[in-house]
């Protein structure tokens, strides 16, 4: 339920409900090793003082 909650308030905060919209930051990073493949993902918004961010 908290990832949800999570993304539901980076959508508010990027879409512009509460004034001018705000472009969010993407970073993906692949990484290789004798181990296999990893893969993270992770988004986040920034206003003023304020970040939001969510990584998978």
């Amino acid at each position: 339920m908290k990832p949800l909650l999570i993304l539901a308030l980076l959508a508010l905060a990027a879409c512009g409900a509460d004034g001018e919209p705000v472009r969010p930051e993407a970073r993906s990073t692949v990484t290789l090793s004798n181990n296999g493949m990893g893969v993270s993902t992770a988004v986040r918004v920034r206003k003023g003082p304020f970040t939001l961010g969510v990584g998978l």
